[in-house]
């Protein structure tokens, strides 16, 4: 959850950052149907909880709660849905991938200097992409492949089999030969978002002393480098992982999951380099609210 206070000159601040890692998509796939599981759910609701006790204290309030893939694909959706507003009093929306990556796109293009560009943002179910080109989004898609969700399938919880490990990258690879636009990003820089994505920058940070490494928002890495951290963690079991600074415990069974896709679509791409944001799906929305904001302003302003 982002809180952020917005002036009457339309200048803004963020005043709140608050997360909670839920994996609401966690054991989803288990049966015939993606279904959210009753833990999952109870996470989910325990974090919304604690973000309602802070955000019942501000006046003045625009609330925007989406929902993205866990929820999109879940055939217990409703019900889910339906909980959370009995619960919270709490209408959440669920909003297509397409929608996901646009404002994943607003987020990254309103503060880094994207011009050309393919956007990636890895989540727990699902991946988005943008290809970015004179700064605009020309093309975007999601796609069901995710950390928590590669992690389940291939078993790279814990120690990662060669063969595991082999099936992941061959059916990630071809899910993105399948995107017929993906060949035009090729020889581009990656844009990376989403906790997986984040966490090889804040290892590389933490490994050279960087003083706040968490703050990795237009942090650059080349191939190389990321590369070698990759192979660093692949070579762990799950308990290792844990101790590896920069990388959060509670993520450490689905990091390697959590980093393929972007990894896979680096070589897909013959790309030599990423820049990570901090920024995506929650700061979209609120640059697509400023710019309400302001269109509202100018058309209620008295004429001169």
């Amino acid at each position: 959850m982002t809180i952020t206070q917005i002036q009457p000159d339309g200048s803004y601040a963020v005043t709140h950052r608050l997360k909670e890692m839920v994996r609401l998509s966690e054991n989803e796939s288990v049966g015939e149907v993606p279904t959210l599981q009753p833990a999952a759910i109870e996470r989910t609701l325990t974090a919304l909880k604690s973000f309602k006790s802070v955000y019942d204290e501000l006046p003045n309030l625009t609330l925007t709660a989406v929902a993205t893939a866990a929820t999109r694909k879940a055939s217990n959706q409703k019900k889910f849905l339906k909980q959370v507003k009995n619960e919270l009093g709490l209408d959440i929306d669920v909003i297509p991938g397409t929608t996901e990556a646009y404002y994943d796109y607003l987020g990254v293009v309103n503060t880094l200097p994207t011009t050309n560009c393919v956007m990636v943002d890895t989540g727990g179910g699902s991946c988005e992409l943008v290809l970015i080109i004179n700064g605009q989004a020309k093309e975007l898609i999601s796609l069901p492949i995710g950390a928590v969700s590669l992690s389940e399938k291939f078993d790279l919880r814990d120690k990662v089999a060669a063969n595991e490990l082999f099936k992941t990258m061959t059916f990630v690879d071809k899910l993105f030969n399948s995107v017929w636009w993906l060949r035009n990003g090729l020889n581009l820089p990656l844009v990376c978002l989403g906790g997986s994505n984040r966490t090889l920058a804040k290892i590389n940070r933490r490994k050279n002393d960087f003083l706040n490494f968490e703050d990795i928002h237009g942090y650059r890495l080349r191939d190389t480098a990321i590369y070698e951290t990759f192979d660093e963690v692949l070579g762990k079991d799950a308990a290792q992982r844990a101790e590896v600074p920069g990388l959060a415990k509670d993520r450490a069974d689905i990091i390697v999951g959590g980093m393929i896709p972007a990894i896979t679509l680096m070589r897909f791409l013959d790309s030599d380099r990423m820049i990570f944001s901090q920024n995506g799906l929650r700061e979209g929305i609120l640059f697509e609210h400023l710019t309400q904001l302001a269109a509202h302003k100018k058309q209620t302003a008295p004429a001169d």
